[in-house]
């Protein structure tokens, strides 16, 4: 198992490399690999540079941080919920990020990316939050009785999900014409207007709590046996499970107020890495990161380019992929 998890952890990292390069390449002004590679050494002229530098390179490392935050949180509700469905964009966590900032932009808070204030800036995401926390404390709550049933969590999380998106789209129709196409084509999961700035905001997060989930990959390994189990194992699994459901809120919810409501990208990944490495965290984890990364980017090349010079959200892309893995998963479900 361990020489499996070099060899998908390797060709994985291959793959990203090779996306990379070719996502450097998309766009209006077309570069040659040898002119990337010549730019991204200082190399290249004033225009390869602006090109690199200035749109192409921060949009792929948003992307980058946004996949690994997804994956991770996904890794994490399926097995605290112990469902192979849970996903952040599916059970509440993302709208309830959503709605946040779609608040944030009714009240003439903040505006889009290019404009955005560094004081917005630092709010987004801390309002996402908020958000986020909120509606997984509702869920939560909804979920108890004497324990939380990770059956009921599920459920509850749809349901929120559902109400949610529906106050989203209600404030999303009293909004001016500007603000609401910025909020449109925000919750439908965008990386346009990505800049450095957001980057070092949301990656910082991400790295630390992956390397929390990381830390506490043999407690999330434990928690996939059951609660009993768990339990007789000397797993304190309510607290765990808060503890790691806080996690993946946080992680989900900074990635949301960068990147929009961006579904099904914590779901495929996670299954993806188990088919390839198996069930343990330790190797899952960084596996799915990877896989995400991937996913994002080529879905964000498809969205660039197919419709040029109509941009398409990366959401809608890859909610294109994952809503018939998700029927696939639902029809070979064991307990279906």
């Amino acid at each position: 198992m361990k020489n499996r998890f070099r060899i998908a952890f390797i060709v994985s990292i291959l793959l990203l490399a090779i996306t990379t390069v070719f996502c450097l390449q998309l766009g209006s002004y077309h570069m040659s690999f040898t002119e990337i590679l010549g730019t991204l050494f200082g190399q290249g002229s004033y225009m390869q540079q602006t090109v690199i530098f200035d749109l192409r390179l921060p949009r792929i490392l948003i992307a980058i941080a946004v996949g690994m935050a997804f994956s991770t949180a996904g890794c994490i509700l399926q097995s605290v919920t112990k469902n192979a469905l849970a996903d952040p964009g599916i059970i509440g966590i993302n709208a309830g990020a959503s709605l946040a900032v779609v608040l944030l932009i009714y009240s003439g808070g903040t505006v889009y990316y290019d404009k955005i204030g560094a004081l917005n800036m630092f709010l987004m995401p801390f309002v996402a939050i908020i958000g986020a926390m909120i509606s997984a404390a509702l869920i939560y709550v909804l979920s108890i009785k004497k324990t939380v049933s990770p059956f009921r969590l599920i459920l509850n999380g749809i349901g929120v999900n559902a109400g949610l998106s529906a106050f989203i789209t209600f404030y999303q129709l009293n909004m001016s014409q500007g603000d609401y196409n910025q909020a449109l084509v925000w919750t439908s999961g965008s990386l346009w207007g990505s800049s450095y700035s957001f980057f070092f905001i949301v990656a910082p997060v991400t790295l630390l709590l992956v390397f929390v989930a990381m830390y506490k990959s043999k407690t999330l390994d434990v928690m996939d046996l059951g609660d009993e189990l768990a339990t007789g194992l000397g797993i304190q699994v309510e607290k765990e499970r808060r503890r790691m459901l806080i996690v993946a809120v946080v992680i989900s919810a900074v990635a949301t107020s960068v990147a929009g409501n961006i579904s099904f990208l914590g779901l495929i990944s996670p299954h993806i890495a188990r088919k390839l490495v198996g069930p343990v965290h330790r190797r899952v984890i960084p596996v799915a990161a990877v896989i995400s990364m991937i996913i994002i980017l080529v879905a964000d090349g498809i969205a660039r380019t197919v419709f040029a010079p109509v941009e398409l959200p990366v959401g809608i892309m890859i909610s294109v992929i994952g809503v018939p893995y998700f029927i696939y998963l639902m029809l070979t479900s064991k307990e279906g």
